[in-house]
């Protein structure tokens, strides 16, 4: 644990952003090893659709990140949602779980589930990114902690407010900032500018013609795809599904070869 939490660490202090993939379970995270990749992400919602449900639970959220972890030799970053708790002290216990469970950074997001009032208000917000701080650095081995502002997820576009509860949680002592729902190069330079902690950028809602090479460009130093993947191969499973219910086949053709995987599984 140690050793995998200070190289993720480092991933975010060298000039080129890191990209961070999210395998929803130990086999996929083992393909994504293969494959070259230096950490691997979580994604609840990866989870959710494993388990054939639109929400998840903490254990669920849990387990995963251990089997993740264990899967692989490389650090990972757990996706606690909204810490599974409104007040403080319970996004605390959440992240001390984090920890027992193999993580090597976390991330807490001020979305409070509730379609009719979705964001934590201001003060409460940084409240919880401040106790996750805390149960960050009492930890034998801190983790590297991001704290995520879900406004444009939820119907609040206001970038302003936005960029305001950022720099309210950089100063409140989160290691890396994250707005998902950025979508164009400048939505992300005016965040990039206005903080001074790496920024995380997620390009499953972004423009896709966006190039890391333009990420890296405007400062970004984290590129994450969120449930992405778990959706593209969803999508596979269901084009097969859907030829193969009409009595045809051709999707086998496009089959990896058995080999392939067992390069990254064996």
């Amino acid at each position: 644990m140690t050793d995998k939490a200070a190289r993720f660490r480092a991933l975010h202090e060298r000039p080129e952003p890191l990209l961070l993939p999210n395998p929803w379970d130990a086999g996929t995270a083992r393909l994504l090893a293969g494959l070259g990749f230096e950490a691997l992400a979580s994604t609840s919602l990866g989870v959710a659709n494993t388990v054939g449900r639109t929400h998840v639970t903490r254990q669920e959220v849990l387990d995963n990140v251990r089997a993740i972890d264990d899967a692989t030799p490389l650090p990972v970053n757990a996706d606690l949602e909204n810490g599974f708790a409104d007040d403080p002290a319970g996004v605390a216990k959440t992240i001390e779980l984090a920890a027992r469970s193999g993580a090597a950074g976390a991330s807490i997001e001020d979305y409070t589930g509730d379609p009719r009032r979705p964001i934590y208000d201001f003060e409460l917000s940084v409240d919880r990114v401040r106790a996750a701080v805390e149960a960050v650095r009492s930890l034998p081995v801190p983790l590297v902690f991001t704290a995520r502002a879900e406004n444009l997820l939820h119907g609040v576009n206001d970038l302003d407010d936005t960029i305001r509860r950022l720099q309210a949680f950089e100063e409140a002592g989160a290691d890396v900032l994250y707005a998902p729902g950025l979508r164009t190069l400048e939505e992300m330079r005016a965040v990039v500018s206005s903080v001074g902690k790496p920024v995380n950028v997620v390009m499953g809602f972004a423009d896709p013609s966006i190039t890391l090479e333009q990420l890296g460009e405007i400062g970004v130093r984290r590129v994450s795809i969120g449930g992405a993947l778990s959706r593209l191969a969803l999508k596979a499973f269901m084009d097969g599904a859907t030829q193969m219910r009409a009595g045809r086949f051709g999707f086998v053709a496009d089959l990896p070869p058995l080999s392939e995987l067992h390069r990254s599984f064996g």
